[in-house]
């Protein structure tokens, strides 16, 4: 068994909608431009933003180890926002493009106020892309299933290894005729318990730790009875991804949804795949404390 428990701090997916499948990603133009930002004008920024509120004096700017840290402390302190938001900051609304200034800026929590985060990848071994220290360039995004938009957060790690937003684009999913895609799959499994039902592939693979010793791992299934028994609570409404790097495409026909809890011990993985045409959940783990 690959490993159970992938350390993620934070925040899944393909964008698409209705019977249809997404043709390319239309952020990739953003993306480039983001990747190309003169450093002369992160450094300015970095410079300006790290100035105390109370006092104006510049204070030391430590280099980011982990993107998850950062990402926390961004979308709990108001003040570290600030400092690590490029202003103005570039904001595309669909096709137009416009500006946010530091004055007009408002904290933005992210996944800090939600009581979970999700994760999407196509591969397991993606997922330990978590804990990258690497990592140059990372996307935060919003999927908002019922209202077909998807919100996209830039961030760029700057020369000093301090990481940056530096671009937010809000824009309709884009679709496109074919098969039905992952994304419109799981809104109608998460909302449809018939339909969700009908999906289940059994028996289910259950893994969870073993209730008599926590450090054993209990390898079972169950049918479609005992699954609704055990069934957490899906997210519905909208997702939350953290964008490492991983594989996530149009095309794929497994899925990893990985679900953790905001400070409160949830974890579990949620492991599909398309067999004949049709979305299936094969795999469940359950590894909460």
């Amino acid at each position: 068994m690959k490993k159970l428990l992938t350390g993620c701090c934070v925040l899944v997916f393909l964008l698409s909608c209705g019977n249809r499948k997404l043709k390319m990603d239309p952020f990739d133009a953003i993306t480039s431009l983001v990747d190309t930002a003169a450093w002369d004008v992160r450094r300015d920024t970095v410079m300006k933003d790290t100035l105390s509120d109370e006092d104006k004096a510049p204070h030391w700017v430590e280099a980011d180890e982990l993107f998850d840290d950062f990402i926390f402390n961004y979308a709990t302190d108001t003040s570290f926002q600030r400092q690590r938001t490029v202003f103005p900051l570039p904001y595309y609304k669909g096709d137009t493009p416009l500006k946010i200034t530091r004055e007009q800026w408002r904290h933005d929590s992210l996944f800090a106020g939600q009581t979970c985060y999700t994760l999407l990848f196509d591969r397991e071994e993606d997922m330990d892309l978590v804990g990258d220290t690497s990592l140059s360039s990372v996307q935060v995004e919003w999927i908002f299933l019922h209202r077909r938009k998807v919100k996209r957060y830039y961030f760029q790690r700057m020369k000093g290894g301090v990481w940056m937003l530096e671009a937010i684009n809000l824009r309709d999913m884009e679709e496109a005729d074919g098969d039905e895609n992952f994304v419109t799959f799981y809104e109608r499994f998460a909302t449809d318990s018939v339909y969700e039902g009908e999906h289940i592939h059994e028996p289910l693979q259950f893994i969870t730790i073993d209730p008599d010793d926590e450090f054993s791992i209990l390898e079972t299934t169950l049918d479609r009875v005992r699954w609704f028994a055990f069934r957490p609570a899906l997210p519905a409404d909208k997702l939350s991804n953290i964008n490492y790097g991983q594989r996530n495409e149009d095309l794929s026909t497994t899925k990893i949804l990985k679900v953790n809890g905001v400070s409160n011990g949830y974890s579990n993985i949620f492991y599909f795949r398309k067999r004949k045409g049709e979305w299936e959940l094969y795999r469940y783990e359950d590894s909460s404390m």
